[in-house]
């Protein structure tokens, strides 16, 4: 039985977390776990936006604000009881849904992929430090953009994503939550939405499971570096696989299976992402390895997460339905049964 923490209660098939302002972190690894989750076990936590909620208005600039490094704030981390290094953690989303009313964006100097950074320097002056707010309908599935130098305003419809989740990285390293790797972190890929179930290696006894940065929707490659970034309420079921960790993140749904990559040059996360996809379609249907990169190469798409951040992002993605008939993924299961328990929870 998971113990009652401050800010928390504890019920035996639900753990409700919502965190204090101190309790937030902005590593992934170097801190102890806020709670244990057993396999199987369903947990509701509360994340805070990119900018621990201090962004509020046009004025709020983060800069001044939410500078450094107390930004992308994650909840947790939880251990998962039974974890070891070499195992996977299956962690699927029931529902993201926005905790405030408002959302927001912003640019920044040196920031985003359609400016000068640090690491790409160039002559041309830095962009503008602004900010959108968004106004968020939850009824009607809407976030509504204005421009700042215009008349215009449109709805967007609603498309709740987690952008940053993980576990502590290999080796005992503490990385900071804006960057992303084969742990996880901030992957900032639309399909880790609700449905989803993701599976990433554990690093370190109990996995030490974090969360946070949710983006009510994001388009491909996060151009300027920001989505609709909202606190939100997001439920999760979590399960463990002894053994068999993936190089890096995957994920599962109902229809497709999906491998994320990261690095730079984004070539390279595209080959991350598609040489696992190959061997995933290899080792859990027994098609032979470079069938499978050939039916990859025809039937599989890709979708840019972000080229904002330290690392690149980058989506491979196949239908199960071109998969060969019968054949399961090993992983599989564990989806069909924590889609199940999510599919119950939704009814009751």
């Amino acid at each position: 039985m998971t113990a009652a923490l401050p800010g928390t209660t504890a019920a035996p098939e639900r753990l409700v977390y919502v965190p204090t302002a101190a309790e937030l972190g902005y590593t992934f690894g170097g801190r102890a776990p806020v709670a244990t989750l057993r396999p199987g076990q369903v947990v509701e936590v509360y994340t805070e936006d990119c900018f621990r909620g201090l962004v509020r208005a046009p004025a709020d600039l983060p800069s001044q604000v939410c500078p450094l490094p107390y930004v992308n704030p994650v909840s947790g981390p939880f251990a998962i009881e039974g974890a070891e290094p070499g195992d996977t953690l299956a962690v699927h989303i029931v529902s993201i849904a926005p905790a405030r009313d408002w959302a927001v964006s912003a640019t920044f100097p040196h920031f985003g992929a359609l400016t000068s950074s640090h690491g790409t320097p160039t002559l041309q002056p830095p962009l503008d430090e602004r900010v959108w707010v968004y106004e968020i309908d939850a009824e009607a599935g809407t976030a509504r953009y204005r421009a700042t130098r215009s008349e215009h305003i449109v709805e967007l419809p609603l498309a709740p994503m987690i952008g940053t989740i993980g576990v502590a990285p290999e080796g005992g390293q503490v990385i900071f939550s804006e960057i992303p790797g084969p742990h996880g972190g901030n992957l900032d890929v639309p399909q880790m939405a609700a449905g989803a179930t993701l599976y990433v290696g554990v690093n370190a006894p109990g996995a030490l499971f974090a969360l946070g940065d949710g983006h009510l929707r994001q388009g491909d490659g996060e151009v300027c570096g920001v989505g609709i970034e909202a606190a939100t309420t997001t439920t999760l079921v979590v399960d463990l696989i002894k053994g068999g960790a993936p190089a890096w993140p995957r994920l599962e749904t109902d229809t497709q299976l999906m491998c994320i990559g990261g690095a730079r040059p984004l070539e390279d996360a595209y080959r991350i992402a598609h040489a696992d996809l190959t061997q995933w379609i290899h080792e859990s249907t027994g098609l032979d390895l470079l069938d499978s990169y050939q039916l990859l190469s025809q039937a599989g798409t890709a979708r840019i997460g972000n080229v904002c951040d330290a690392i690149y992002t980058v989506v491979a993605r196949i239908e199960k339905r071109f998969l060969p008939a019968g054949a399961t993924t090993r992983p599989g299961s564990v989806h069909d049964r924590l889609a199940a328990t999510a599919q119950a929870l939704r009814a009751g």
